[in-house]
């Protein structure tokens, strides 16, 4: 079962990714897929304000993954690992670069989120959520959750 929103503005991307966080854990696997400038890491902006971590969230297409630890102040107790295999793409061998990352020595203690990463990185975690978000002329999202394992179904509920 999939869970699909309609997002008119980018802000309520942000704001649907903070509402998204509430649901999120130590542990979860978010793979984003969707064109480029779909709002992927406008998502995942939110996410990070709704964990309460630290650094300002921006695409991580050049450095492929960033971590943001959690920020007390703010409420975070769970860091945000942010990663984007676009480049990985064109590699011989992607799942070797994604090994290189070692996404999996931190998978556990945070919530990882790979832009661009179905078909590479599902192995780290035996359940994931894996989130399409097309971008429409009018500038709106549609953004489609699909659960793959584990109680994700079941969170998605809480969402609507």
């Amino acid at each position: 079962m999939s869970f699909v929103v309609k997002l008119p503005t980018v802000e309520d991307t942000r704001e649907f990714g903070r509402r998204l966080a509430g649901l999120l854990r130590a542990g979860d696997l978010v793979l984003l897929t969707g064109p480029l400038g779909a709002g992927k890491t406008a998502l995942t902006q939110g996410i990070g304000v709704g964990l309460g971590v630290l650094g300002d969230i921006t695409s991580p297409t050049f450095v492929i993954a960033r971590v943001h630890r959690p920020d007390p102040a703010r409420g975070g107790q769970v860091a945000l690992v942010h990663a984007d295999a676009y480049r990985l793409g064109d590699a011989t061998d992607p799942r070797a670069e994604i090994d290189d990352l070692d996404l999996d020595a931190s998978v556990d203690e945070s919530v990882t989120v790979v832009e661009w990463g179905e078909g590479l990185v599902e192995q780290l975690v035996d359940a994931h959520l894996r989130v399409r978000i097309d971008r429409r002329d009018d500038d709106t999202r549609i953004v489609e959750l699909d659960p793959v394992g584990g109680d994700w179904a079941r969170r998605l509920a809480d969402l609507a």
